[in-house]
């Protein structure tokens, strides 16, 4: 990691302010191995390097309940955008003293991967110090089999004011906001970094003894739409 890298002060933050329409339960706690998904992109963020972490949405008092640290979405309902204008917002409680920029993850992301992380880091650290790692950029996007992963993206505090902008003018969509940032995309190696779970037949099947996936299985409408 060179120097630029080594001094980007990140936050991570999970967003976790979707309605689980699909899933028929709260998806951000339905366990895997054993933890909640929410507990593993928390604790991926943190293995990454990123502080603080927080959870954007989603049940206060039972992410409290697990030791999470937690902010209201501004923008409930919203969509991702909503969650990381929040996330981007908590940036700076203390006018100006806070992190540089918010790496984020979703809450339903089954295998959710510090390499990964740490990579978007690295290199949004290296953009936005002008160094040799690339040119100067707002965001960072990671591609997972060459897709725009966005939920997964590094997002430095100058992306804000125009983030807000779109956002105001109707934009939800994280790729149209993206076009008013200057964007560096990374490649990342592998697929299970960014799979996620919308529907109960997206969990590992040995989840099916979790009392929270037989419930989403119970709810869950036969139409995928």
């Amino acid at each position: 990691m060179d120097r630029s890298a080594s001094s980007l002060r990140c936050m991570g933050a999970v967003l976790a302010g979707g309605a689980s329409a699909r899933m028929g339960t709260d998806k951000a706690f339905i366990e895997i191995e054993g933890a909640p998904m929410v507990a593993r992109a928390v604790g991926a963020l943190r293995a990454a390097g990123a502080a603080p972490v927080l959870v954007v949405g989603g049940d206060r008092s039972r992410l409290s309940a697990l030791g999470l640290d937690h902010v209201p979405d501004r923008h409930p309902g919203q969509g991702p955008l909503g969650g990381v204008i929040t996330a981007l917002d908590a940036l700076d409680p203390l006018g100006g003293s806070g992190p540089d920029a918010v790496v984020t993850l979703p809450c339903d992301v089954k295998a959710p991967d510090p390499t990964s992380v740490r990579l978007v880091m690295e290199r949004l650290a290296g953009a936005a110090g002008h160094s040799e790692a690339g040119p100067p950029a707002d965001l960072v996007v990671p591609l997972g089999g060459g897709v725009p992963q966005w939920t997964h993206s590094g997002w430095h505090r100058s992306c804000l004011p125009r983030l807000s902008v779109a956002f105001a003018t109707g934009v939800r969509a994280l790729n149209e906001a993206a076009r008013q940032l200057r964007t560096v995309e990374v490649e990342v190696p592998g697929t299970s970094w960014f799979a996620d779970a919308d529907r109960p037949e997206d969990l590992p099947p040995t989840t099916l003894d979790s009392g929270h996936t037989e419930e989403a299985a119970c709810k869950t409408p036969t139409s995928r739409r």
